[in-house]
């Protein structure tokens, strides 16, 4: 069932609708039921969480007799950034992300984000689904402030994701959808995966069957369940994730793929020139581990992030 979360007008008789599918059990929706929300399109260039909607929403609907709990498909929180395929809000020159939790009386952009959180507080969890940008692929991750590490850890773990990256508290994440909900007690959790204005299928599947698993253990879902993969634990503060910039300006070719164990000083790719065929510079893992995250746009800058590499060993 389509329900309209928001509102507003806009110039030239247009309107900026938000709107979530509200999926019940076949037996109709009672008091008391348990309630899941998936949320992604804060930024209109990050196209990966479209497919888990769609996804999600077509397996629930094949077997509506398993559902015993609430299902919120919120697939478009920017629909005008993801019509224009622009990160932020189009003609506002602004960051969706950045105005949480808004205002009900405040401007345009931070009223509708006070109806958003409204519509989803309450839910027993929300999982907001992020893609990187167009520069970088990212491994299927769960990110948690670790303010929220104790609570949302233990769901993370079961939603089938290869990494559980625990960062810093940063101020800018106060003004996010998920610090947020998570600061008046709705359960979130942040997913990052595959790479901008992109729909990587295998990384789809494999977050709606961890959704699956989450909403079984909720008592949202009464059928098969896969057994979710173990993923990779880290907290930044322990000094195992390694950023790799780049020190000159060019072009990036990398010689790896995304998402495998490196040795230290293992070749990853080289920066050249494509008018002199000159190699600017070597890139090189600074030590054994897993790289999560990989260039994918070949032009660089100096400064630019090429990976992050997990130090581990391969066992």
């Amino acid at each position: 069932m389509t329900e309209k979360v928001v509102s507003v007008n806009l110039p030239v008789n247009e309107s900026l609708i938000i709107k979530k599918n509200r999926i019940i059990p076949k037996g109709g929706e009672k008091k008391g039921m348990r309630r899941i929300s998936i949320v992604t399109g804060i930024h209109g260039d990050e196209l990966e969480g479209q497919y888990v909607c769609y996804e999600l929403a077509r397996r629930i609907n094949e077997n509506i007799d398993k559902l015993t709990g609430i299902v919120d498909i919120y697939p478009a929180l920017n629909p005008m950034g993801i019509g224009s395929l622009t990160r932020g809000i189009p003609g506002f020159d602004l960051d969706m992300n950045r105005i949480f939790p808004g205002s009900k009386d405040g401007s345009m952009a931070e009223y509708v984000a006070s109806k958003i959180i409204k519509d989803i507080q309450g839910s027993d969890l929300c999982i907001d689904i992020h893609a990187s940008n167009i520069f970088l692929t990212e491994l299927p991750q769960v990110r948690i402030n670790e303010c929220t590490k104790e609570k949302l850890v233990p769901y993370a773990r079961k939603l089938n994701i290869d990494y559980i990256w625990v960062h810093s508290a940063a101020t800018v994440l106060e003004s996010t959808l998920a610090y947020s909900l998570n600061s008046i007690g709705t359960p979130t959790l942040v997913v990052e995966m595959g790479v901008g204005m992109r729909i990587t299928k295998a990384y789809g599947n494999q977050l709606v069957d961890g959704i699956f698993v989450l909403m079984k253990e909720l008592g949202i879902w009464s059928g098969k369940v896969i057994t979710p993969k173990k993923p990779i634990e880290a907290i930044d503060n322990e000094g195992r994730v390694h950023f790799i910039n780049a020190g000159h300006s060019g072009i990036f070719i990398p010689e790896v793929n995304h998402n495998i164990m490196l040795k230290k000083g293992e070749h990853i790719g080289e920066i050249v020139d494509s008018l002199t065929g000159t190699i600017y510079e070597q890139i090189l893992s600074p030590c054994d581990g897993l790289l999560f995250t990989l260039r994918d746009f070949p032009v660089v800058d100096e400064g630019s992030l090429i990976a992050r590499i997990l130090e581990m060993k391969e066992d």
